[in-house]
């Protein structure tokens, strides 16, 4: 909002140039979205102990579990916040990327809310549905599917030899010149391409996976493509809320993902860096810093009151949200793929709860009587029965995560 006033008005304030540098609103971003999730924050927990917005905790046989009891709820609505007021103040509301994530911001997090108003106030534990989370998110995932193939806003650019840029019409071609004279020509395309980590020449069409059936099938590439987006922004966001079960996991662990991703968006919206790098060049993605900005000063600003001893939860508000803006964030900048690894704490969390289940069933088919893999899942859990303390299992996870952080911002040049 203030970069369209200000850009309005040809900067002619003192000073109001700053506002068309990505560095400076990413900047501003941060602080602000830090300033709402500090000063509001208090304001929202107090309207929350108010109204009785508690969490309801079930005896696990979890120590410190039932002085959980109680504990204020649905914070999620502070990183919300925390997250959509800076952006409409400092971002361009004019780029396809920020609408798009703040799109899936509001619509996640609705359906979060809508299942912690069913558990707090209607006092179903089960809360919204399991089928209408998944339709949830199953919408959600066809509007980025969608909009990421056909809006002709999204595209990458490739760098092609001169010969073959003269046979391309000089509107597809991107002349870029390095401060030693070096030429490059950069071809503009749309197609439905990603990246493969850990791969020489790591460009990756998904067209390639219907193209042994027929020429005519690459046609329906989407339709493999919006299938391949749910499916992440699905897994991502439960995983997401699959960690949210100790005081500080998921906030930490997300805050230490997105800004991975940030500067995973800042290099690749950057035609110098990413040139450098030898990295996919996508024109516009690096305006959203500006959003991860906010997002991460979110996420700090909030663990204030979430560390351990936690004064209040995210709960569903915030944990499905901040999964599906991470899943979408991946797939915006073409590093869907590398999601195993960024995100492999959320990853860990599903697979120990999709194997404990898995397994129970199995063996009590087979043996009458069902067994566990983990004492008890999802993960943390496990090691919070092994006499583990749940801040140093939060602290470890964390340390976990930021050792996958910097193996996925190494995969830029480890091919």
């Amino acid at each position: 909002m203030l970069y369209h006033l200000f850009k309005a008005i040809g900067y002619s304030l003192p000073g109001s140039g700053v506002f068309s540098y990505i560095t400076f609103r990413a900047g501003m971003a941060v602080f602000v979205s830090l300033l709402i999730s500090l000063w509001f924050g208090k304001g929202i927990i107090r309207l929350l102990q108010r109204r009785q917005v508690g969490e309801t905790v079930r005896d696990l046989g979890l120590e410190g579990q039932l002085s959980k009891q109680g504990t204020p709820t649905m914070g999620g609505l502070i990183i919300l916040a925390a997250i959509l007021i800076p952006t409409l103040l400092f971002a361009r509301l004019d780029n396809i990327y920020i609408i798009l994530l703040l799109v899936a911001t509001v619509w996640l997090g609705t359906i979060g809310f809508i299942d912690d108003y069913i558990k707090v106030f209607k006092k179903d534990k089960r809360g919204l549905a399991g089928k209408f989370k998944v339709i949830g998110q199953v919408g959600i995932g066809l509007i980025v599917g969608l909009t990421v193939y056909f809006h002709p806003g999204i595209r990458t650019k490739v760098e092609v030899p001169e010969v073959l840029a003269q046979q391309f019409d000089e509107r597809e071609i991107t002349t870029f010149t390095e401060d030693n004279g070096q030429v490059h020509y950069l071809l503009d395309r749309k197609s439905p391409n990603t990246t493969i980590p850990f791969v020489k020449g790591n460009e990756f069409n998904y067209s390639s996976l219907l193209g042994w059936i027929s020429h005519e099938a690459r046609e329906y590439t989407w339709l493999l493509y919006v299938a391949i987006v749910i499916f992440i922004i699905t897994a991502v966001s439960n995983g997401a809320n699959m960690t949210d079960g100790l005081d500080g996991l998921a906030t930490g662990t997300s805050a230490i993902m997105v800004l991975t991703l940030g500067i995973l968006a800042y290099l690749s919206g950057n035609i110098i860096f990413s040139q450098y790098l030898d990295i996919m060049y996508i024109p516009g993605s690096g305006e959203m810093v500006v959003f991860i900005g906010a997002m991460a000063g979110a996420c700090i600003g909030f663990l204030w009151y979430n560390a351990y001893p936690a004064q209040v939860f995210m709960g569903d508000t915030g944990s499905l949200a901040l999964g599906g803006i991470i899943a979408t964030l991946a797939i915006l900048v073409r590093k869907e793929l590398l999601i195993p690894v960024l995100c492999g704490v959320f990853l860990v969390e599903n697979l120990s709860v999709m194997l404990q289940v898995g397994w129970f069933k199995y063996t009590k088919r087979k043996y009458g009587e069902g067994r566990r893999i983990f004492r008890m899942s999802p993960l943390h859990h496990h090691y919070q029965k092994l006499g583990i303390h749940e801040s140093k299992i939060v602290s470890r996870f964390w340390i976990a995560g930021i050792m996958l952080a910097v193996l996925s911002i190494v995969t830029l040049k480890l091919r």
